[in-house]
This record gives structure tokens, sequence and C-alpha cells, in this order.
């Protein structure tokens, strides 16, 4: 059991440096914020969960051990009862010196949360070594508010999941998470170092804490910050391509090692393990349990793993120029479309609409060193984006600087140089071992019959809707409304066409990541069932439905307010509206029900659908996000789904944490992860984070094999293809390093050479040579 201490309420001055008054150092220091000369005084004032701590008295430093390969969650924390009042400072940043001894890189979330609750989440590698300097900006630069508008921030204002740093510097900027970024930094309460779903243990050692004056501003920062490659203009990293004629002899030394077709004597042509033992075979993918491990099982009968990646397509390669057009020239979305606004490709407007340009955002326009006119050759990949999930803009212009470079890379092979990227990409699967592409592979590779894929379709409409409270990427459906299983069937009809029942489809994706429900609190837990109940079942099926189902079970309102402590007067008056109350046992345990309710008939739909139109390919579900995967929505999906999927955004499987599975006992495959780092040119690594390239495929073999020493895991699919833009998504402006390959097209060698050997390892170390 970990130590456990929390703040006294020693005097915050005394023990932690609290004074406004002291005068800068020619470094900008305004305060010592946490004195390391004294164990005693750290002890009282830290706090430790899962984790303990080394104090140092010669070098004055403090060790902290985070025992995170026995947790899911480790933490210290510098806490103060009174709270830092910092009121008087408006450009400052709060800065920790800190090492690693350790035998791995270590990803620290930062939180720092004020006297309202509220908390600002950022992240940073510490690699192994020597003390470095890693800053959090607390005010001013790009977290000032413009005009005094409190509820908007400039780094939401750039479109940037993460800004280029505001000043340069040796030192390493934390990279933006989530949270509220405009602090009551009059009253911080708590600041907290966390190591989170870690495989192995982790350690840090800080030696400073310090309050600081933020340096001048580069005015320039979001200026010219993207070249004609879309590569970082300002910064030189390994693979930069300067010019043509580096990206031509790229291109042809690349193409001349790249294999056409998986090693014969160990894989089948669909990439099965053609020296493992031989199933029955069906001419389609299906599931086994083979040596009591669950497997896929390739068309020809053989043990199948999938491996591979996301986003084989152009459609998330766009980034927005600060452009846009009249409203009136623009096809609008309408009801009847299957395809997302992010999954749209490049759909340049018309030559009438590109009259009309004009300036939206300066601040985006001026990201770009150059972008090419309309008229010329490379202005054919201009897109359009009709909304935005996230960022400066609602809706405008989109350029793909990644489709512009396939042309330049390209078009001398052939004209059609996406033909050429095609084949490319097929070969570079086989070259490097994986089995498959992953969710949201472009339908030009339904038919290409030597790489097997996982297809696509997603279920939108103007069906009705409800909420958990907390619907991140859109509301979810009403499943209860009969045009909900009206679209799906419409959505299953058209993956259906695309598919043509080919052999080579493993199976479908429906929908992504859906806010089920957070494990944040039980409120968060049974969100749609709260905020369903409250709503009046004549305007939702849903929750007319919920009103069925506890009338079914208690026939007696009376009952009903026994069981939930309740005084509701009438079944009709439960239909128009009740409160919950998550701290009743009694409504708790019906809350799972009606959960459970929802759910069955969610996937009780999509199963439908697909078993009647694809009856020869694998449901692979709706791909929980490890924040949003309610046990009993998972539950009601093992009832309807051949394989449950997941997007598991960690440092790889803790097995505690999925030892869930041995009850349900289903074939499960990873939907999404990844790992970036920071030394690309790109301004965020991504959700998890590698010290550098080398770190970045060390960490990617851990996690791989993670998932393939898991019984119940079938696969797992990198998120994704290509990086990010460096300028973001055009719909939600992730500007991560989370790709294979670059903008420019390019492999990061380290982590390809690290998946190469993984896949080439991966049925013997799963099989164990059986």
């Amino acid at each position: 059991m970990s130590k456990l201490w929390f703040a006294s309420a020693i005097s915050c001055l005394a023990i932690l440096g609290c004074s406004q008054q002291a005068s800068n150092d020619n470094n900008g220091v305004i305060d010592e914020l946490v004195n390391f000369s004294s164990q005693t005084t750290l002890d009282q004032n830290i706090a430790l969960y899962n984790a303990s701590t080394e104090y140092n008295a010669e070098t004055r430093s403090l060790k902290v051990n985070f025992n995170t390969s026995e947790h899911a969650y480790s933490s210290i924390s510098f806490v103060s009862e009174a709270g830092w009042d910092w009121s008087d400072l408006n450009d400052f940043n709060i800065a920790f010196d800190i090492a690693n001894e350790g035998e791995h890189s270590t990803q620290v979330y930062l939180d720092i949360t004020d006297g309202n609750g509220d908390n600002y989440t950022r992240s940073v590698s510490i690699p192994v070594g020597a003390t470095k300097t890693y800053y959090a900006k607390m005010a001013g630069h790009d977290l000032q508010t413009p005009d005094g508008d409190e509820d908007v921030e400039l780094n939401f204002m750039s479109g940037l999941r993460s800004n280029p740093d505001t000043w340069q510097s040796d030192e390493v900027n934390f990279i933006s998470l989530w949270g509220k970024k405009n602090l009551d930094v009059s009253n911080i309460k708590r600041i907290a170092f966390s190591v989170q779903s870690a495989l192995y243990d982790k350690t840090i050692t800080f030696s400073k804490v310090q309050i600081r004056q933020n340096p001048a501003m580069d005015e320039t920062f979001l200026t010219g910050i993207v070249d004609q490659y879309g590569q970082n203009a300002k910064q030189e990293f390994v693979g930069k391509i300067h010019n043509d004629q580096e990206l031509l002899a790229a291109r042809d030394e690349e193409l001349s090692a790249l294999k056409n077709g998986y090693d014969a004597e160990t894989r089948t042509k669909f990439g099965g393990w053609k020296n493992g033992p031989r199933q029955e075979a069906t001419g389609y993918f299906r599931t086994e349990k083979i040596n009591g491990k669950w497997s896929l099982v390739d068309p020809l009968g053989y043990p199948y793993f999938a491996t591979g990646l996301d986003i084989i397509r152009l459609s998330n390669t766009s980034t927005m120029t600060g452009y846009d057009f009249d409203q009136g020239l623009i096809n609008q979305r309408k009801a009847s479309d299957l395809t997302p606004e992010d999954s749209q490709k490049l759909n340049r407007v018309s030559n009438e609409a590109a009259k009309t340009r004009y300036v939206a955002s300066d601040l985006r326009k001026d990201l770009f060193t150059w972008l090419p006119s309309y008229d010329e050759p490379l202005g054919k990949h201009y897109g359009y984006r009709r909304s935005a999930h996230s960022g400066p803009l609602s809706h405008g212009e989109t350029f793909s600087f990644y489709s512009a470079n396939l042309e330049r890379k390209y078009a001398d092979i052939n004209p059609d140089f996406m033909e050429v990227w095609k084949d490319v990409t097929i070969r570079r699967m086989q070259t490097w071992g994986f089995t498959s592409f992953g969710n949201w592979t472009d339908p030009m590779f339904y038919q290409n019959d030597r790489v097997p894929y996982f297809a696509n379709g997603w279920i939108i409409g103007n069906y009705k809707k409800v909420s958990s409270g907390n619907d991140f990427w859109a509301p979810l459906p009403d499943v209860f409304d009969p045009l909900f299983e009206e679209r799906a069937i419409v959505t299953v009809k058209q993956v259906a066409a695309e598919v043509q029942n080919n052999p080579w489809c493993v199976g479908v994706f429906i929908d992504n990541e859906m806010s089920f429900g957070r494990p944040d609190s039980v409120a968060s837990h049974y969100g749609i069932v709260l905020n369903t109940l409250a709503r009046d079942g004549k305007d939702v099926p849903t929750k007319a439905e919920f009103t069925r189902v506890m009338k079914e079970k208690y026939q007696d309102i009376a009952a009903l307010n026994k069981a939930w402590g309740t005084d509701i007067a009438s079944w009709d008056a439960f239909n128009q509206g009740v409160e919950g109350n998550v701290e009743s046992e009694g409504q708790l345990a019906d809350f799972s029900i009606l959960l459970t309710t929802y759910a069955d008939k969610y996937f009780a739909i999509v199963n439908k659908a697909l078993k009647e139109h694809m009856p020869n390919h694998l449901y692979l579900g709706a791909r929980f996000p490890d924040w949003g995967m309610p046990i009993e929505v998972v539950k009601a999906s093992a009832k309807h789904v051949d394989v449950i999927s997941f997007n598991v955004y960690k440092e790889g499987l803790i097995k505690s944490k999925w030892d869930f599975l041995k009850e349900i006992d289903m074939p499960s495959i990873v939907g999404e992860w990844h790992i970036g780092a920071s030394d690309s040119g790109l301004f965020h690594p991504g959700l998890i984070h590698a010290a550098d390239q080398a770190d970045r495929a060390k960490m990617y073999k851990d996690y791989m094999h993670s998932v393939i020493d898991n019984d119940y895991f079938v696969g797992a699919h990198w998120f994704q293809y290509m990086d990010s833009p460096i300028t973001g998504r055009a719909y939600d402006g992730e500007n991560y390093n989370v790709g294979f390959i670059s903008v420019t097209d390019q492999p990061y060698k380290p982590i390809v050479q690290a998946a190469s050997e993984v896949n080439e390892a991966m049925y013997n170390r799963r099989f164990k040579a059986q």
C-alpha cells in the first residue's frame, strides 16, 4: 500500500513559496514554489497515490517512483490548503527542473486545479537522462483572452490542438491536452503529476519548481510556420524535404526496396499464419478459439491476427486555410447524406464559388508561406468543409498538402498519381508485414485482392437524438425512433454495395467513439439514462421505452416510488419527465437496466441490418473509446457483435483493466491507438508521447506485445497512416505526429522497422510456436 500524505495547515509562505513581491532574477524567476531543502517540509505538503519518494539532501532533489506496473494511475501532488494567489501576475509560467533516472521515458500528465474545481491538463514525455526544464504557461501569451472575452482563448482560435512555442529556448513546453486553460490564478489549489496506464514502473526526479515571468512573446509564432510541402518552415528535422529533387530521390530509394506480396513460406495470401493449426475454411473471415486463445481465421482456414493502419484515405489530410466563399454557392448537406463531413473527400468548390473567395481568418491565412492559385495544377488539391467540430471557423476552404505531395512525387510515373499511391500503399503494407487495412480505408482499396481490409459506415440522418450530458463528438441517436433503424439499413446497404461480398473484407465497423457514458462519476456513467428520464416521452421515443420498461417491472407507480424513494404521482407524470438520483441504490439498479435497454436496442438494430445485407462479414461493433465503455453497454454489445472493438489510447493493455473479458469471453480488437514524438517538426505528438522517434519505435513494440499476449484480443490497428496536418485537421484541429509516414509521404524508419519485426514474429509469439 502506497504512502498517502496530504498538505498540512503549515503556512504556505513558510514551506511553499507564495511571495508576490520577490523581484525577478536574471532568468525571470519570481519565486521558488517548492522548497527542496527539507524532506520533512516536503512530506507535509505533497500527496502521493500509488507512488513513493526518495529525498536526496546533497542534491536537494526529490525522486518520485510511480508504481505503474501494478496500478493504472499513480501520482504526486503539490497542494496548498490556503491556495496560491498569483492574481497580480498576468504574464507568467510555472517551471519544473526534472530528470529521469529510470529505464523508460516517462509521459507525465500535469493537472493544475483552481479553487473553483476547474482543471487544465497538459502532458510531456521526460526522456531518460539528465535534468531539463519543463514549463507550463499560466497566463499571457497564447492564453490571453482577446477583447476581454473570457470565453475565447487563442489556443482555440488558432485551430491547432497545440501551438508552436511562443518564445525560443532549450526548455520544453508542456503539450496542451484538455480542460479550462484560463484558470483562476488567485486560488490555485493543486499541481499534480501523474503517470497513467503505463506498462512499467516509471520514475522522475524534481530539483526545482519555480514561478517565472514569461519572456517577450514572439509576435510571429503563428506566422509563416508551414512551407510549400506542408512541413514546419522554421525547424530542421530528420527526413525534411527541401525540394522536388529530394522528394523524387527518396521515392526511388523506397520503391526499389518494396515487396509485392507476403512471404509465401510463412503467410497465406490473406496474411494468415501458414504454419499454424489449420481450422475449417469457410471462404470468409470468421472467429475461433485456438488453443484457448481467441483468433480470427482467414478464408483459407488459417489463424489470422489483424495488424494494420487506419485512415488509408485523403479525407483527413486537409487543413483550413482561412478562406471562405459565398455560402449561397456552396452545396449544403442533405438529410439523405451518408458520409460525415470529416469523411468527405477533397471536394473543391465550383469555379463560380471560387470567384467569391475571401479571407475569413487572417490568423489562419498567415500560417502558410505558400498556397497555390485555383488555376494552377496543384490547385486541384483544395477542398471545402461545410462544418467543423472545433477550431477558428465553422466552415471554410481546405487544402491537402499531402495530396499535393503525392502529385509532385508520383505524377511523372503515371499522370493518375493516385493509382501509383494506391499500389505503393499496398506494397508497403505487405513489405512491413501488416495483415490488413484498418478503419476508414478508402473504398478504392476494397477490391484490391492483395491486402485484407476492414470496412466502415456511419449511421447519420435526421432521426431524433438523446444525450449523455457529455456528447464529445455528437449527440446519440434515439434508437427507438423508427427513422434510426431506417437509416441503419440505408448505411449497411451502402457498405454492402462498396464491399460487393468480397472475401478480403474481414468485417465492418459501424459508428465510432459514441458517448455511451464516462467513468468520471456515477452520474456521467449513467448520463444517457439521467438525461433521457428528464425528458417527455411524447417527444422522445427512448424515454417512452424507459417508461414502458419500468411500468412492466413495477406495475404500480407506488412500487416504483418505494424502490426509488420518490413520490411521482403517476406513470403519466413519470413519462413527462423525472429527475434521477444517483444516491439511491434502488434507482441505480434500474439505471443499469435502462442503460442496457438502450444499448441492446442500438446493437440489435445494426446487427440485424448487417446479418441481412452482409451475412458473410463480421460485425465489429462501434469502437468503444476507453473513456466511454460502461460495462452495461459492453455486455449488451457482446450479444450482437462478432468482435468487440475498443479504441485504447494508453501505453499498452494493462491486464487488470481487461479482466472483465474473461466473463464476457468474446474476441476483441483495438480499433485505434498511437504514439507520437516532438522531433518531427509537428507541434503536438498526439495523445501518447514518446521521447523521440527511436523511443516511439520501442513503445510501439511494447504496446503490440501487450495486445498479442492477451488471449482475448485478435488484432490492433494504429491510428493513423499519415501524420495529421501540421496546422490541424480541417474538422477538429488535430495536428499530431502519429503517422507511419510524414506529410511528404516519407516513412518514419524507426517505427516501420519496429512494426516489421513485430509483424514477423507475432504468430509465434501469440501461439508460442504450438
